[in-house]
């Protein structure tokens, strides 16, 4: 099994995001599970990467050419794949993941956990997202999801399909425990084809 791991390529302003960066990497080598993530060493990213690969972890980066030349592409790691562009990145992180994981991060990371969560809403893929909560971290946009809900524009069976969680030792039980949302998106909760809206 393999995670694709998003998160930031800054540390933030508290050192409890380092801790769960490191939490994770421990708990997912410990369990077997290979990474895949954006394959720079700053940052979390570079946090998650060095912690696995000391553990003894495999740890498969994906980075842009362009990210390369600016110096931070991670030179140890078990596998680099240098790609042309960023869709060319999220892509083959998504391909070679079985489930994904968001630590907290900016917006490359929102970016990156809304297209996965997007090609699952559209039946593109299967696989299970969680996010990690670390001090609270996504509980504004936890309830930003929660008044889409409400306002009707994301069926409740989508928002309930990201997982959060807030210790990281507790993803894999959550990606375990996981199951697909029934229906789509224009599908309401009793399964009946919703109307068209002008």
């Amino acid at each position: 099994m393999r995670v694709a791991v998003f998160t930031g390529s800054s540390f933030g302003e508290s050192d409890k995001y380092a801790q769960a960066a490191a939490g994770l990497a421990r708990h997912l080598v410990a369990n077997a599970v290979g990474i895949v993530y954006g394959g720079a060493h700053v940052g979390l990213m570079g946090i998650v990467a060095d912690t696995a690969l000391e553990a003894g972890g495999e740890v498969v980066g994906v980075i842009p050419g362009t990210l390369v030349d600016a110096e931070i592409a991670h030179r140890g790691l078990s596998e680099l794949h240098v790609v042309t562009t960023m869709h060319e990145r999220k892509a083959l992180m998504a391909e070679r993941a079985d489930a994904f994981v968001a630590l907290p991060g900016g917006a490359g990371t929102l970016e990156e956990v809304f297209e996965v969560w997007t090609w699952q809403h559209l039946g593109l893929h299967r696989k299970p997202i969680v996010m990690v909560n670390t001090a609270g971290y996504w509980t504004p946009l936890v309830r930003a999801l929660d008044q889409m809900v409400d306002a009707g524009f994301l069926h409740r069976g989508q928002r309930d399909s990201l997982r959060l969680v807030d210790e990281p030792e507790q993803v894999l039980t959550a990606i375990r425990d996981w199951r697909p949302p029934t229906g789509t998106r224009w599908d309401d909760d009793s399964g009946n084809r919703t109307r068209a809206r002008a």
